[in-house]
Formats: C-alpha cells, sequence, structure tokens
C-alpha cells in the first residue's frame, strides 16, 4: 500500500508517544485497560438526540440506521448510544458485536444464543481485548428463574513455577516474563466457557456453527478499526512491529493503520471455520491445541497439551446482596468483583446518598472512602478459594459494612482501624449485555488480558493468547500468589439487579480492572439512588479511589465540589473528561413495557434493540 505523508506522520507520532509513556497506570495488572493515547480527535458531546447523517460513509463503524462512531471530523460521537425495543437488546462495546447478537436473536435464538455470537464477533472486532486465546465469565438469569454463573477463567499451566521467573534482589519478575512472551499464557477458556453455555442454556432453535458464521463474515470482509483499537496498536507497536506474524494481523504494511482502516483476518475465518465445525474439541484437542502449544513453547512458556485437554468450565452460583430492596447478583471468587460490588452497595446503604446529590462533595467523600476500604480488603483477603481461604460471606455481610460505615468521618478522610471480616462469617476485558422481553438475561465480561494479550499469536492461526500470568502476584505472600493450575484474581464484574419484587430490573458489567468495581457500583448508585436514566447513568462523571488516598475523577465535576474534598485532605488527580480507562460498562434496563440499552461512550460501545 501506498503511504501518504500523513501517514507517516501518524507513525512518527505514534513512536514519540510510546517512548513518553503514559500515566495513570493502575497499580496492579489488569484485565485489558489501555490508557488515553493521545492520538484519538477529541470526542463530541452527548447531547439529547443524535440526529441521522444524511449519507454514507465508508470506513467508519455506524448501525445500518444513520448513527456512525465518528463525524466527517474524525471525532468521536459520544451520542447515541442508547437503544430501546420491547423484544430485546444487546448492548457491547463494539457495534459490529451488538448487530451479531441482534441478528441471532432475530433468527430465533435466546439470549445466550446472542451472546455466544456477541463474544465470537468481539474476538474479531476486538482482538485487542478478548477473544478464544483468553477466557471471562457469565452470569445468566433465565426466565424461569434459574440463576448461574460460569467461570471460564484462565488457568495457569500445571508446570508455572514461579521460581522459573527470572527476578531481581527484591523478588520482582523481570523482563516483563509475566505479562508478555510465553511464560505470560495461562489456559485459555473462552471457546469452553461458549461451549458450555450454548450446550447447557442455549435455546436449540440454531446450531453452533450459525453463531459462529457472523464473526466468519466479519474476519473475511473486514472492519474498520477504531481510535481504541488504533490507540491499543500504538501502545503495542513496538511488540507487533517486531514480529512478522503480529505485524501482518494488525498492521498496515508495517505502519500504524490509522482510524478507519480495513482490517481483514481471513487466517482468523479460517479458525472460527475449524471451531464451527468441530465444537470445544477443534480447540482444546487435536491440531490446533498442538500448535497453541507449539507457539506459547517456542517462545519459552509452560502450557502443554494436557493442559489444554484437562481445562473444565467452573458452574458456580452467584455472589448474591441486597441494596435498597434491590437483589444484586454478581461475580463469586475467583472474581474479586461480585463481593466487592455487594461490600461496597452494602457501606453505601448506612448512608442517605440520595439526598446527598449526584456529585456533591458529600456524595464523592462516602464514595471515595467506600472504594478505599474495599480494595484495602481485595488486597488483604482476595485469591482462588481452591488454593486459600477468603472470607466471602464476611466480606458480603450487612453487619460488617455497618461497622467500616460507622468509622467514616463526614467532615475528612479517616484513617480505618482494623475490622476483621472473619469475624462476620456465617454457618469475588470486554463486558456485554443481552436482555430479552421474557426475563432471560446474560452479563458477560471477557479478557485476554492486557493489549493484545501475551504479544504472542498462533502463527496462521489469526488470533492472541493471553497474558493473564500477569495477574497473579508476584508476593509469594499473597493469597493471589503464581502457583500450578491456580486461577488468578480477577475484578470483572458482570451483575444482574432485579427489582424489590423479585422481576428483571438491570443487566450490567464492564471491563476497566480495579476500576470495573467502582464503576459498575457508581452506575447502580447513580439509577438507584440519583433516579438517572440508563444511559445518563453510563455518561455521568466517575471518580476512582483506592488505598493511595488519591481520589481521581473525570474533570467534569465542578471544581467548587473539587476545593472543598482538598479542605477534607483528598489529595485529587483529574483525568479526562470521558477517561478511556474508567470502564466502557455496557447494560439493559426493563423499564414496564420497554427494553433500554446504554453503551459507554469511554470507548466504542453501542446498545442495538429490536
Amino acid at each position: 500500500m501506498k503511504h501518504t505523508h500523513k501517514t507517516i506522520f501518524a507513525l512518527l507520532f505514534a513512536l514519540v508517544l510510546l517512548l513518553s509513556g503514559c500515566g495513570n497506570q493502575p497499580a496492579e495488572p489488569s484485565e485489558n485497560v489501555p490508557e488515553a493515547s493521545g492520538t484519538e480527535a477529541q470526542p463530541t458531546a452527548p447531547t439529547q438526540t443524535q440526529a441521522a447523517l444524511p449519507t454514507v460513509r465508508e470506513g467508519v463503524p455506524t448501525d445500518g440506521a444513520g448513527w456512525y462512531l465518528w463525524d466527517e471530523n474524525g471525532k468521536t460521537n459520544l451520542s447515541g448510544r442508547e437503544a430501546a425495543g420491547t423484544k430485546a437488546v444487546v448492548a457491547a462495546s463494539k457495534v459490529e458485536a451488538s448487530r451479531a447478537g441482534l441478528e441471532i436473536l432475530k433468527a430465533g435464538g435466546n439470549a445466550v444464543d446472542a451472546a455466544i455470537a456477541t463474544a465470537f464477533a468481539l474476538s474479531v472486532v476486538e482482538p485487542n481485548s478478548s477473544g478464544i486465546g483468553g477466557g471471562g465469565f457469565m452470569l445468566i438469569r433465565t426466565a424461569d428463574g434459574t440463576e448461574l454463573f460460569l467461570n471460564f477463567r484462565e488457568t495457569a499451566p500445571a508446570g508455572a513455577d514461579p521460581a522459573l521467573f527470572e527476578k531481581d534482589a527484591d523478588g520482582m519478575i523481570l523482563n516483563a516474563e509475566k505479562s508478555a512472551g510465553g511464560k505470560s499464557v495461562c489456559v485459555p477458556g473462552e471457546v469452553a466457557g461458549l461451549w458450555y453455555a450454548y450446550e447447557h442454556f442455549g435455546s436449540g432453535r440454531l446450531d453452533w456453527a450459525a453463531l459462529i458464521e457472523p464473526a466468519v463474515r466479519l474476519a473475511e470482509e473486514g472492519f474498520p478499526i477504531t481510535g481504541t483499537l488504533a490507540a491499543d496498536i500504538t501502545e503495542s507497536y513496538d511488540y507487533l512491529v517486531r514480529d512478522e506474524y503480529l505485524s501482518s494481523l494488525f498492521l498496515d504494511d508495517g505502519f500504524q493503520p490509522e482510524q478507519g482502516f480495513l482490517l481483514k483476518n481471513p487466517d482468523y475465518a479460517g479458525t472460527l471455520r475449524l471451531l464451527a465445525a468441530g465444537g470445544r474439541d477443534a480447540f482444546y484437542r487435536g491440531i490446533l491445541a498442538q500448535e497453541i502449544v507449539t507457539a506459547v513453547q517456542a517462545a519459552g512458556g509452560f502450557l502443554t497439551a494436557q493442559d489444554l485437554e484437562n481445562y473444565e468450565v467452573e458452574a458456580l452460583e452467584p455472589v448474591r446482596g441486597s441494596y435498597r430492596g434491590y437483589t444484586v447478583l454478581s461475580s463469586p471468587l475467583p472474581s474479586s468483583g461480585g463481593t466487592h460490588v455487594i461490600e461496597a452497595l452494602n457501606i453505601l446503604e448506612n448512608f442517605d446518598i440520595a439526598s446527598y446529590g449526584f456529585g456533591s462533595a458529600e456524595d464523592l467523600h462516602i464514595k471515595a472512602e467506600t472504594f478505599k476500604w474495599i480494595f484495602k480488603d481485595r488486597a488483604a483477603y482476595m485469591g482462588d478459594p481452591n488454593y486459600v481461604a477468603v472470607p466471602q460471606a464476611g466480606l458480603i455481610s450487612p453487619e460488617y459494612a455497618a461497622a467500616v460505615a460507622a468509622q467514616f468521618d463526614p467532615e475528612k478522610i479517616a484513617d480505618f482501624g482494623g475490622i476483621d471480616p472473619w469475624n462476620y462469617e456465617h454457618t469475588d476485558t470486554t463486558h456485554f449485555s443481552v436482555a430479552d422481553a421474557a426475563g432471560n438475561m446474560v452479563a458477560v465480561t471477557q479478557t485476554v488480558n492486557l493489549a493484545f494479550g501475551a504479544k504472542l499469536a498462533v502463527p496462521g492461526r489469526g488470533f492472541v493468547l493471553n497474558d493473564e500470568m500477569g495477574d497473579f502476584s508476584a508476593d509469594p505472600a499473597s493469597p493471589n500468589a503464581i502457583a500450578p493450575g491456580k486461577t488468578p484474581l480477577s475484578s470483572m464484574s458482570p451483575t444482574i439487579i432485579l427489582d424489590p419484587a423479585g422481576k428483571p430490573f438491570l443487566v450490567l458489567g464492564s471491563p476497566g480492572a480495579v476500576r470495573i468495581i467502582t464503576t459498575v457500583t457508581q452506575v447502580i448508585s447513580n439509577v438507584i439512588d440519583h433516579g438517572m436514566t440508563l444511559q445518563d447513568a453510563i455518561n455521568a462523571p466517575r471518580i476512582y479511589a483506592d488505598t493511595d488516598g488519591i481520589l481521581h475523577y473525570e474533570d467534569r465535576f465542578d471544581q467548587a465540589v473539587i476545593d472543598r474534598l482538598k479542605g477534607m485532605g483528598y489529595e485529587t488527580d483529574p483525568v479526562n473528561a470521558y477517561y478511556h480507562s474508567y470502564g466502557a460498562l455496557q447494560a439493559v434496563l426493563y423499564g414496564p413495557d420497554t427494553l433500554y440499552g446504554g453503551a459507554d461512550p469511554r470507548r466504542d460501545g453501542k446498545a442495538l434493540a429490536y
């Protein structure tokens, strides 16, 4: 392809960004939280209505009905992310994936069928965030009241010995071995999880191959890459450009592709056809399994054919709590997310949040103190319950939350005393949500961890492998320390809310590493406490706080409120007004006669309905 001066300038600019680095990284590895790179045009502000554009524009993701992800000047369109319908809604982080799910629903599939199609479509259009080389969680509540949580998170290979990682004098792992390359790869669970969901909860009206077909078309025909994907390519450029196969998959003749570049992946289309014909076994046994193992071991990793063959999905009960009369169902361990969402909501229930008003100093103070506490608990207690004892019942106990809330000072930040959750024990990245009018609800959060996972692709197969070893702690004393067969701790929090009468109310979740927990909690509070519409609740500015005592906030809050918080003892850190790393929440809300879908303008989400 002939490259213009504009293209070459974009590449040079991208390299400058890589050399300068990006700030505000989380304190620990994440479920794919790329930082804002500065390469995207500034977004246009959301408005009350989205006017249909009069002409068809090539190279821009669209819903096919007049909505486009960016305007003629390349500015991201923050408005029009919502949708409403009477039959079903799919809210995914890419409009192409929402369209795939909606196609399956219209063909007679149920919400689980649509979720499977959406997941496979995302593996094509969001290869930086999720795919068959990764894993995730699926929370299901069917119309008959069945509730189940599927854990298809990646697990450490049997040969994953911490002693095999190179360390410095302080015991820290060197050379990014835990986050890139063969040693960072855990056993993928994505295909096994989707197959389990299909076999146990699929409608039976559509076969497995039909659910994969929309993804095959996307891989063959291509899709325009977004600013979000382009930014992740920029972030990972040094890895991608020096690997001939990765470069062929995601770069434009070795150059940084621009927003709107048509990305095709015929190799992955072939892999998807193999899965369509062979189901789960096509991934975990046979030639593809051997090719995966060969790629990982050639890069110094531990994965074996036996690891793949032995992988099992866990079917678990969701962690369960309540908030102001609403029932909360979320992710149990090995995700810390659901436990801490419920813990946070339990603490907030001790305060009259609604009376404070959204964005007030009181509102932000109580939420920041709550988040500070739950991240203290996360670091202290959370790990794979098959390997360590976790006081989950204590952490979600309302009595424990009341004891924590009693230490809050309404006028200043608090130095919390020790409260042991064991004393309250009695006899837990891409996200999408699917819901239908019958009451079937599916919330799925899935990931390959950091952008492009291990930066390791299976040659000829068109997909990258995860770097989930990066989600383990390097500290051998941590409850989340590396161990063979262990599941790394996660913050993924697919969540379902039932109204006080026990009827479907809200399905939601988000990517964003540890910020998943704070994002999900804030949106729930926005809807229930502050009475916001779903899209307004998603659009509203967010905060983030953890044990470092710094209040990070999107720069859309009243400055007088921020000044008052500084007077209460907070060190403050403003970030972008719609910050890429503060989640990308997708949700569905049940109204009396209408389903409302909402999608996060912080990335590329778009809800679709019919």
